[in-house]
C-alpha cells in the first residue's frame, strides 16, 4: 500500500523572525514564545515537548514529555530514572528538546546536557502532584514489560489502600532532570519555504552568539 503525500502542503505566513528583533537572551525569547503559545486558542498543552536521547542500543529515540519548569539554568522535566530515557541519559546525557506549535507556525529546538535535579527539587515537585499521579509513579516499572494491564491496576488498588490516610513518599527511582542548553534554535514558518531560523550558541565565555541559519 502506498500513500502519496506529495500534495500535502501548507503556506506559512503567520509571522516573521529576525536576528535584530529577538531577545539577546534565548531563555527570555523562549519565555515570550511560550506565553504566546499558552495564550493562543488551539494550542493544547503548550508545555509538551519531544525529548530525544541516544538509547543504550545506539539508536536515537524521541518521546513526548512535559516541561514542568524553566529558569536561567535551563529546562526541567520529571520521570522514572530506571525508564528507557533515564537509562539512556545515564549513559549519554546529550539530549534534544523540541517544541512545535503548528497553530503559530513555530518550533524551538534545544540541545544540551541533562543532569539530575537535587533530591529537594524532586521531593518538592513530587509532593505537589495529585495523589493518583504519585501512586502511578510508584506502581509503574516504566519501560519494563508487563503481562497485562490488570497487574498494574491491582497493584494500584493495593497502594491506594496502603496510603489511604498517609502521604506517598517519593521513590528513589523517580525524580527530575535539568537540561542545560548549549544551542537553542527558534523556527518561524515563512512563505515559499524560506523559513526564519535564528540560532543561539553558547560560547566558551558563556555568552550567547546569535546566528541566522538558512532554511
Amino acid at each position: 500500500m502506498v500513500d502519496n503525500l506529495h500534495d500535502q502542503r501548507k503556506n506559512y505566513e503567520k509571522g516573521e523572525l529576525s536576528e535584530t528583533s529577538v531577545d539577546p537572551n534565548p531563555l527570555q525569547q523562549f519565555r515570550t514564545w511560550f506565553y504566546d503559545a499558552m495564550d493562543t486558542d488551539g494550542v493544547d498543552e503548550a508545555n509538551a515537548m519531544s525529548l530525544t536521547t541516544i538509547g543504550t542500543d545506539g539508536f536515537p529515540r524521541g518521546r513526548m514529555v512535559l516541561l514542568k519548569k524553566y529558569d536561567e539554568h535551563g529546562f526541567y522535566f520529571y520521570t522514572n530514572y530506571n525508564s528507557e530515557k533515564g537509562r539512556s541519559i545515564a549513559e549519554n546525557n546529550k539530549v534534544s528538546l523540541t517544541f512545535f506549535w503548528p497553530v503559530l507556525e513555530r518550533q524551538i529546538i534545544i540541545q544540551g546536557f541533562a543532569e539530575k535535579t537535587s533530591e529537594v527539587e524532586s521531593d518538592n515537585y513530587f509532593s505537589s502532584r495529585p495523589k493518583g499521579s504519585q501512586l502511578g509513579a510508584v506502581v509503574s516499572a516504566q519501560s519494563e514489560t508487563v503481562a497485562n494491564r490488570e497487574i498494574l491496576e491491582d497493584k494500584l488498588k493495593e497502594l491506594e489502600k496502603k496510603y489511604e490516610n498517609e502521604e506517598v513518599p517519593r521513590p528513589d527511582f523517580w525524580g527530575g532532570f535539568l537540561v542545560r542548553p548549549l544551542k537553542i534554535e527558534f523556527w518561524q514558518g515563512r512563505p515559499n519555504r524560506l523559513h526564519d531560523r535564528i540560532q543561539y550558541v553558547l560560547d566558551d565565555d558563556y555568552n550567547w552568539i546569535i546566528n541566522r541559519l538558512q532554511p
